[in-house]
């Protein structure tokens, strides 16, 4: 008798069990590099390491596995746990400004995810593009939200222009981290 409910091998469930792991882990490494913020006195969006960790996990779990982690990492924050820049968690956050900036991580690990998946991220500057890339994706979320706190006259100022060094620094170490990581597992 042939039966309709799938049945999972103790492989399947292995591979699916460890990809749920990775996947928490992720989401762990992206609140511990919020406990990092420095708030910016002119502006309601601080600056965290997060960037680098977003496309650090979505580089490392892929295009989906990266996805799963950010929303996994957003629907604990929004659930209570302090998991947000400096300590903060609840449902308020992803309503205010920075909120745009937390969905955009989303984006950002699916970008470096998929550069990845697609051979960018062998090589000295594949890896650097592809960060850069999926880094300023997170503008392309964050920005339109944070004009609605701060009007669209003043979101460059407040919401990008002091965040393009920090960021290109995060960039730059999230690749040399990633090549001297991808260079130890090739042996």
């Amino acid at each position: 008798m042939h039966s309709s409910t799938p049945t999972f091998t103790r492989s399947a469930r292995h591979t699916t069990v460890r990809q749920a792991l990775l996947v928490l882990a992720g989401s762990l490494a992206i609140a511990a590099s919020a406990r990092v913020a420095i708030p910016l006195p002119f502006s309601p969006v601080p600056i965290t390491l997060q960037t680098a960790v977003v496309v650090l996990v979505g580089a490392a779990l892929g295009a989906r596995g990266g996805v799963a982690a950010v929303l996994a990492y957003i629907a604990e924050g929004a659930a209570g746990a302090p998991f947000f820049a400096g300590g903060q968690g609840g449902p308020g956050v992803l309503l205010g400004p920075t909120g745009g900036y937390l969905v955009g991580f989303a984006l950002s690990a699916f970008i470096a995810g998929g550069l990845v998946e697609r051979g960018w991220g062998r090589g000295a500057f594949r890896p650097l593009a592809a960060f850069a890339i999926a880094a300023l994706a997170v503008y392309l979320v964050g920005l339109p939200r944070l004009a609605f706190f701060v009007g669209p006259d003043r979101v460059v100022a407040l919401g990008l222009l002091p965040f393009l060094p920090g960021d290109l620094v995060k960039v730059v170490a999230a690749a040399a981290v990633w090549t001297a990581g991808s260079r130890t597992t090739r042996g």
